[in-house]
């Protein structure tokens, strides 16, 4: 079995991009209170396209004070806005007049204004692209799936991360945590977290890849369960990744969960490792996320 076939995702806390998978209600949507954070955490095509917008509504906006003012600016024809828009686009972005300039007390005054604003919206736009650029972000893969398969002879949870860039993470760690539905003694649901331990949870240096494994014994909150308990008790399982860039020396993380149809038991992951010709060590990264039975 080459490719795995997964059954259908149920509701998840955490989408395979990472993000959260969660309405909130009772709250304001509003992002106005929080601007900067959200002109970080924008697309970059709506990015570009506020960047746009904001600047032809600013020069919309000072070309109609400029025809208000009447003919005041040099060689412009009387009342034409595509000439007034032009003129201001200059000012704005302190081009260098050529056969249009200001010749009266209220242009001089708006192009003032404008100048001082436009040098504003230059520092402000220029600083936003740079810490979006500056931003470290994570470029670690999860596997699709994970299996529950013997090791040691003891059941054992286990999914496979891979570095994406060719560097080092420094001090990489990850975190598990079992997500259920549970009903208190008076009759409550709770959503409970459980920490899982695991057999390795950190490493100095991580480059290629790692198959993170959690023993299922008598500790783990998933001892004695069945698949059918895990679907019923919508079961997620939760992982962080957190690190050091070494190209940016800058803390990263990355997040992703399995669900409980997520989870094959009595499977294992296709071996991906082997040796070219000449002694190298080399990895598959096409078979990253397959699995196949245990009697294979």
């Amino acid at each position: 079995m080459n490719k795995v076939h997964r059954q259908a995702p149920a509701p998840r806390m955490i989408n395979r991009a990472g993000n959260f998978n969660v309405v909130r209600k009772g709250i304001s949507n509003s992002h106005w209170g929080d601007l900067y954070h959200l002109l970080l955490t924008l697309s970059w095509p709506k990015f570009l396209a506020l960047i746009a917008l904001g600047y032809l509504v600013a020069n919309s906006f000072f070309a109609l004070a400029y025809l208000a003012g009447g003919d005041g600016i040099e060689n412009a024809q009387p009342g034409s806005f595509p000439d007034a828009f032009f003129f201001s686009v200059q000012t704005m972005a302190s081009i260098g007049y050529g056969a249009m300039f200001p010749k009266t007390a209220y242009a001089n005054t708006l192009v003032t204004i404008e100048a001082l604003l436009g040098l504003m919206g230059l520092a402000m736009a220029t600083g936003l692209v740079f810490a979006r650029f500056s931003l470290p972000k994570a470029r670690v893969m999860f596997s699709r799936v994970a299996v529950i398969t013997p090791y040691n002879r003891v059941p054992t949870l286990m999914f496979r991360v891979a570095n994406e860039r060719q560097n080092w993470i420094l001090e990489a760690q990850v975190r598990v945590t079992l997500v259920r539905s549970e009903i208190t003694a008076e009759g409550e649901a709770m959503r409970r977290f459980y920490d899982m331990q695991l057999l390795r949870s950190q490493t100095p240096l991580f480059a290629l890849t790692w198959t993170v494994m959690h023993p299922i014994d008598e500790n783990s909150p998933l001892y004695g369960m069945t698949p059918e308990q895990m679907i019923e008790d919508d079961m997620e399982v939760v992982v962080t990744l957190t690190g050091i860039d070494e190209t940016v020396s800058q803390a990263i993380h990355s997040r992703h969960s399995f669900i409980a149809g997520e989870i094959f038991w009595n499977m294992r992951f296709v071996d991906i490792l082997s040796k070219t010709q000449n002694g190298r060590r080399s990895i598959d990264y096409s078979r990253f996320h397959d699995v196949i039975p245990l009697d294979n």
